[in-house]
């Protein structure tokens, strides 16, 4: 049997304890499941809401693009 050196055992040591870390951690993460959370979300109808509409949104994305690509190409003649 060979003989290990003094450092080798700190890093076998220091290795099995963040394993053992790792291990206590996941096991934690998955007890958090268990949780009970009511999350109540407001689904009202009222004219504060327009930004949240994804037409209003896609409209405004072909606006910008339309625009961008304007400027792109630019007003001048070419020679």
């Amino acid at each position: 049997m060979k003989r290990t050196h003094f450092i080798s055992k700190i890093q076998i040591a220091a290795l099995t304890l963040m394993t053992s870390f790792s291990v206590l951690w996941a096991n934690a993460q998955e007890k958090a499941s268990d949780l009970k959370v009511d999350v109540n979300v407001n689904k009202g109808d009222s004219s504060a809401d327009w930004m949240s509409n994804p037409i209003v949104w896609v409209a405004g994305a072909l606006i910008l693009i339309l625009i961008v690509a304007l400027a792109a190409r630019g007003g001048g003649s070419k020679a």
